[in-house]
């Protein structure tokens, strides 16, 4: 398991994929609000004029000198659903998040928000 206590170390470290490829730079951790460990981070991609942030899960992510390495191929992270870089997840997208990796979406018993950005 990831320690959030390291969390805040990981900001502007390369994201990269499962075979090493990087995919962008890590701009936020996203914590589990029912459990607050790490569940989710943004990295931004695109083109220097054109950034956007795009989610991508930490479950099996290594953390290495520099770098996160996550358990998806670069592709599939780039296909994301995305936010701009000075805009907020709406809580009615959370889901559509999950559901691009094929992760279930539980929302919390009174319709809480699953992910809160740390």
């Amino acid at each position: 398991m990831i320690g959030i206590a390291d969390i805040r170390e990981w900001r502007t470290r390369d994201v990269v994929d499962d075979r090493g490829r990087k995919i962008g730079t890590l701009e936020a951790v996203y914590v589990d609000t029912r459990t607050d460990q790490p569940a989710m981070a943004t990295v931004q991609v695109g083109l220097p004029t054109r950034h956007r942030l795009t989610f991508v899960p930490l479950d099996g992510a290594v953390v290495g000198p520099g770098y996160v390495r996550v358990a998806y191929a670069k592709s599939l992270v780039k296909e994301a659903p995305a936010i701009g870089t000075d805009d907020v997840l709406p809580a009615g997208d959370e889901e559509g998040v999950f559901r691009h990796y094929g992760l279930t979406y539980q929302p919390g018993a009174g319709g809480e928000r699953r992910l809160a950005r740390r």
